[in-house]
């Protein structure tokens, strides 16, 4: 996987676990579940990054 997308996945699950957090100190429902929306989408990217990248070796 290319160090940049590695990167762009990495922050985007940092800034979901941000929002989750933040959410629930708050109070907030609707933060809470957009911030655990984009942990999973950055886990699933990075997942399929990983797999693509097992399948050209």
């Amino acid at each position: 996987m290319t160090a940049g997308k590695k990167a762009k996945n990495v922050a985007k699950t940092t800034k979901g676990k941000v929002k989750e957090t933040t959410g629930k100190a708050v109070g907030n429902e609707s933060l809470e579940a957009k911030g655990r929306s984009e942990q999973a989408m950055g886990d699933a990217k990075q997942a399929a990054q990983k797999a693509k990248d097992a399948l050209k070796h």
